[in-house]
């Protein structure tokens, strides 16, 4: 299952959007429940099926969800959990009831939809760059477009009503994935995390909310929805956004300033493990990649694009690289066959990488 996905790039690790060399990835978020049925958490197996059959009759009437496939969730095993998890399609939370949930996946993968995990309904659109504004009014004219055939529980005073009490509101999770090495080197990002989250925004790793930070990356988002507008909440997310970007790029000149040779070192360093190594952890290659990548953006590395870079940070994830060589691995065998992709990925050091070259 999901095999062909492999064969094609992600809308959002093309390296295309604005800013891209800095933010990976603009994601919006949509949390809505259907009136009349209890919500997921609370609700029994029997209304959840038939809110699986609603929604995804739906989907199938949606004229802006042509394009892309239903997946019941019952045949998806764990490793096409994680599959889905890596690919920023589902929350790690997704899967826990499989029986009564479901997922539409649109072609490119910029528009998504859980079925029965905290909500009702979870509508995603996923955007390459600084492209928030873009991904904000993909998912909110699919969300208008369901609206049409579904009726979400909606209350005047307080607006739509979520499980969890902090997307009541909008619904709406707004959020970047940002790669801030030059601030991580310089020791920076502690203070500008403290300053981030006196805006009303969250910092969390490369998965969201309670895993770890891998490769310098962070994703950043609005913590409540209550109270404030689409607008307001997309707006203070670019505001932000583009507050960090300017402060990376600070950090960069003055890494290039003070340190230089150091710098210049740390990334060929990154270079030569990742072209040479024999065992490689999906970790490890995340932070040498992170070197790679400000290299990349410092212009000391010319021959690789963004986008590889891009590529190879996502098959290089432990279900990927089992879903892409068709077996299951232990962690060290693992390790030993990431090395060996990597190693593919940068023969001659000169050849734009894609996925569907490498398969």
């Amino acid at each position: 299952m999901f095999e062909q996905m492999l064969k094609s790039e992600s809308v959002w690790l093309s390296g295309e959007g604005p800013e891209h060399g800095v933010v990976l990835s603009s994601r919006v978020r949509l949390a809505r429940n259907v009136k009349g049925f209890a919500y997921p958490p609370n609700s029994k197996s029997e209304s959840k099926r038939e809110i699986l059959e609603i929604v995804k009759a739906a989907i199938e009437k949606s004229k802006s969800l042509k394009e892309g496939k239903f997946y019941f969730a019952k045949p998806i095993d764990e490793l096409d959990r994680s599959f889905l998890i890596e690919r920023h399609l589902v929350s790690p939370e997704f899967l826990g009831d499989k029986a009564n949930q479901g997922i539409f996946i649109g072609d490119g993968e910029n528009i998504s939809i859980m079925i029965n995990e905290e909500d009702h309904l979870r509508i995603q659109s996923i955007q390459s760059g600084l492209s928030v504004e873009s991904a904000c009014e993909l998912a909110e004219r699919v969300d208008e477009d369901l609206g049409r055939v579904l009726e979400f529980d909606f209350d005047r005073e307080f607006g739509y009503l979520t499980s969890c009490p902090t997307n009541v509101g909008t619904g709406m999770r707004a959020s970047v994935l940002i790669h801030l090495p030059g601030l991580a080197l310089t020791r920076e990002m502690d203070n500008l995390i403290s300053s981030i989250t006196k805006f009303g925004l969250a910092v969390r790793g490369f998965y969201g909310e309670g895993s770890d930070v891998l490769g310098n990356l962070f994703q950043v988002s609005n913590q409540t929805t209550l109270g404030r507008s689409e607008d307001d909440i997309i707006d203070s997310l670019l505001r932000v956004t583009k507050q960090m970007i300017e402060y990376e790029g600070k950090a960069r000149e003055t890494l290039l300033a003070d340190a230089k040779d150091q710098i210049e070192d740390k990334i060929w360093r990154a270079y030569g493990i990742l072209k040479y190594a024999r065992v490689l952890t999906s970790a490890e290659v995340m932070n040498l990649l992170s070197a790679v990548r400000l290299g990349i953006g410092m212009g000391m590395i010319k021959e690789l694009p963004v986008a590889s870079v891009n590529s190879m940070l996502l098959l290089t994830q432990p279900a990927h690289l089992q879903k892409y060589l068709q077996r299951r691995m232990t962690s060290s065998q693992r390790d030993e066959a990431r090395a060996e992709l990597v190693r593919k990925m940068f023969q001659n050091g000169s050849e734009t990488f894609s996925q569907e070259e490498t398969l």
